[in-house]
């Protein structure tokens, strides 16, 4: 054995099998890394186009403005397959354009676009390969918003005043061209057709320049609240009642009125100067007695709306004899008069001086301290007054000043179209009728402001 071993060819064999045991050691041991690394002896190359990548832009944005960088370019991969999926799927790197450098100058400039935590197995094309940009100093000023709307969608015989924002003003960012450009600072009040209520509504704000063409800038706020105020001319007349038909045998009319005596027309202030009455045809044919009828108020067509649509009527009559309702007249023969006749008629037809009853005297009554009280205060608001009390000076005939009390007078403002901040609202006085009242003055200062939202 040992001899055998001691021989040459024994140590050939023993060598060629550790070179062959090595030898597929080290090609096992470059295959397993080869196959972690997704790659073969022969990788399969590929392509792949991934289109709306995000493009970052590094800069100062505190004191610079950067415009002209797309907001996504399309990047196209080239490698190994198993690369390219892994890529596309994490899409795990960034484009990006590098603006940061402090001493770049101001204006108009080429930048390219780079890449960054991509494999770098992977080669990358990017298009577009680079971008025009403008740098502009980032400026920041104060604007004042004017509201507007479409007139054209009011219904026939509203209107509106002019709308009111809240806040005033808004601060406008932006390039410091662009904020050079900006002729008007806009909040549009989106309405319906068919507008004929006061609305209270969000405006988005926007800025443009003379010719009207949006700006790219940034707005704080970028709503504001718009309050349009829309009514409708209105009018006051009386209420005539017209007699139609004839009455009853036996039955003649004495009165007829109506209450209320007056009813408010709304519409158009020229359709409004045409009509000083309402008339109410009453119809008295199938009338026997004192009657109440409750009869419906025709309303003109050119009036949008009445406040009321009925009235009550009252008709008071009495009973005569057909003979003496019927009766003619009965003319005596005259007789030749004579002169001393004549005399005693001209006597006896010369009218006596009848008295005449004098007007009642008119006085005045003044109450002070009457409480004005505010209404129509909305949930999220507060009102206050400059002066919540006022003093009224009520006119009339002295018995029936006699009955008033404080109790009978009535001060009001409506507060519920107001916004934010001071206003002089026209107060509402409400005294007993028969009388007519004066007020030093005719409004009173209110003064609304926002409730603190609750934590």
């Amino acid at each position: 054995m040992d001899k055998f071993t001691n021989s040459a060819w024994f140590m050939r064999i023993v060598a060629f099998a550790l070179a062959a045991l090595l030898f597929i050691s080290i090609n096992f041991e470059m295959e397993s890394d080869k196959k972690s690394l997704g790659l073969s002896t022969a990788p399969e190359i590929s392509t792949e186009t991934i289109e709306n990548v995000p493009v970052e832009v590094y800069y100062d944005r505190e004191n610079l403005v950067v415009s002209g960088v797309p907001e996504t370019v399309d990047v196209t991969l080239k490698g190994a397959k198993s690369l390219l999926i892994n890529a596309k799927n994490q899409r795990d790197f960034k484009v990006y354009v590098d603006l940061s450098d402090p001493a770049i100058s101001m204006g108009d400039r080429t930048v390219t676009f780079k890449i960054s935590d991509l494999n770098e197995k992977l080669v990358a094309t990017i298009d577009p390969e680079y971008a025009e940009v403008n740098v502009q100093e980032r400026v920041t000023k104060e604007f004042s918003v004017e509201a507007e709307y479409n007139s054209s969608l009011l219904e026939e015989g509203y209107t509106a005043g002019q709308p009111t924002v809240s806040p005033k003003t808004v601060k406008i960012t932006g390039a410091k061209d662009a904020i050079e450009q900006i002729s008007y600072v806009k909040a549009n009040l989106e309405i319906s057709k068919g507008l004929n209520e006061t609305v209270n509504s969000k405006a988005t704000v926007k800025a443009l320049d003379r010719d009207l063409n949006k700006l790219d800038v940034t707005i704080e706020p970028s709503s504001v609240a718009v309050s349009l105020k829309v009514s409708i001319p209105s009018k006051t007349v009386s209420i005539a009642p017209k007699q139609t038909g004839k009455a009853k045998d036996g039955i003649r009319i004495t009165s007829i009125s109506v209450d209320p005596k007056e009813v408010t027309l709304f519409g158009s202030e020229t359709s409004l100067e045409k009509i000083d009455e309402i008339n109410l045809p009453v119809n008295i044919s199938k009338i026997d007695g004192d009657t109440e009828l409750e009869l419906d108020l025709n309303k003109p067509d050119s009036v949008q709306k009445m406040s009321l649509g009925k009235a009550q009527v009252k008709i008071r009559t009495e009973k005569v004899d057909v003979d003496e309702e019927n009766a003619e007249p009965v003319l005596e023969e005259e007789e030749p008069e004579t002169e001393q006749k004549q005399e005693e008629q001209v006597v006896e037809e010369k009218p006596e001086p009848e008295e005449e009853d004098e007007p009642a005297a008119i006085e005045s009554k003044t109450f002070n301290n009457i409480q004005i009280v505010p209404v129509g205060i909305r949930d999220d608001q507060d009102a206050e007054l400059e002066s919540d009390v006022t003093s009224i000076t009520l006119l009339g005939e002295a018995d029936d000043l006699k009955k008033i009390t404080k109790d009978d007078i009535n001060l009001t403002v409506d507060v519920s179209n107001l916004d934010e901040g001071t206003h002089d609202v026209d107060l509402a006085v409400t005294v007993p009728e028969g009388v007519e009242w004066e007020l030093d003055s005719k409004t009173v200062s209110v003064t609304i402001t926002q409730k603190d939202e609750e934590t």
